[in-house]
């Protein structure tokens, strides 16, 4: 028997056996990198959001929103709402949904207005600050502002023709309270300490996502299709977490050039008006709104106008 024959056919048909310090290596490599993408999308949203976090309290603290509230008054008659909703809808607009609830929730609202507010508000809130987020992925500030106010008039207005038995939600009896403070100070060290812990969540959300998309996109399956990953990824994780979160996986793929600008328009402009869509709806469905409405409303009329909008400025490029 030809020993060295036999030696050779074994080497040239075995299977070889991975080495666990490489894969370990490369695991710790691709985890370094995600960690490094994440910090720098984190950071870049935490300068945004911080400033208008602490900004929020300051302007609750002071009462420094129930003059501007006036100037929303016509708002709360074309939306068929009472007057009194005009507070919550300000804080909304330039705070956050938690500050419109917590003005809302002592008017004793029926679900129907519930689900107009979760409407309107949800595809126009935050203006400030996801606003100034939209404007680093290059989408304009008065592009976003426009597109969010015309479209939250747009997405409200064909409930206004659904059967009044579709609004027989009620609500748990939660309530939510905006918070008081004694001193300056003490709103002051609050809001930097809830500052904080939401960068710790922010940064170790983004972190866990990209480095879930990096993977995902490391398999030969994925990677065959790896335009469509991305926008598919980005547009998941901004209905499922909101914009806030999900800019950071859209700065991260728009500084390795994986989107096209059209794809950021795209995404973008679907983001705008229907992001979030587990969290945010669920704030007026604690008081009698109807969860389904406030989701298909939004998610349909998102699909109408990101294919609408993205095809103009595509016709006008061209």
């Amino acid at each position: 028997m030809n020993t060295a024959y036999t030696k050779r056919k074994f080497t040239r048909y075995s299977i070889p056996i991975p080495d666990e310090n490489c894969i370990l290596g490369r695991m710790k490599q691709h985890l370094h990198q995600s960690l490094q993408s994440s910090l720098s999308s984190g950071i870049l949203i935490l300068k945004l959001v911080i400033p208008f976090y602490i900004l929020a309290d300051i302007l609750l603290y002071f009462d420094l929103l129930r003059p501007v509230s006036i100037l929303f008054l016509p708002v709360t008659s074309v939306l068929q709402l009472p007057a009194e909703t005009a507070m919550a809808i300000t804080a909304g607009i330039f705070l956050n949904l938690y500050a419109a609830v917590a003005f809302a929730a002592p008017l004793g609202l029926s679900s129907y207005e519930w689900t107009i507010l979760g409407v309107f508000l949800g595809v126009c809130h935050s203006l400030p600050v996801e606003n100034a987020i939209m404007k680093k992925l290059g989408i304009g500030l008065l592009y976003s502002t426009f597109l969010r106010i015309f479209m939250a008039f747009l997405t409200t207005f064909p409930l206004f023709f659904l059967p009044e038995s579709w609004y027989l939600g009620t609500g748990s009896g939660k309530d939510i309270q905006i918070a008081h403070y004694n001193s300056v100070p003490d709103m002051l060290l609050h809001s930097v300490t809830n500052a904080a812990i939401l960068s710790i969540k922010i940064i170790a959300l983004i972190t866990l996502i990209i480095f879930l998309m990096d993977s995902l996109q490391r398999t030969r399956f994925i990677s065959s299709y790896s335009e469509r990953v991305q926008t598919s990824f980005s547009l998941l994780t901004g209905q499922l977490l909101g914009i806030t979160y999900g800019a950071g996986i859209l700065f991260k793929e728009a500084e390795s050039g994986n989107l096209k600008k059209k794809d950021l328009f795209f995404i973008g402009t679907f983001l705008m008006i229907c992001h979030s869509l587990v969290e945010d709806p669920l704030l007026f469905v604690l008081f009698g709104a109807n969860y389904w409405i406030i989701i298909i409303s939004r998610l349909s009329m998102a699909c109408v106008a990101a294919f609408l909008f993205t095809r103009i400025v595509s016709f006008r490029e061209s």
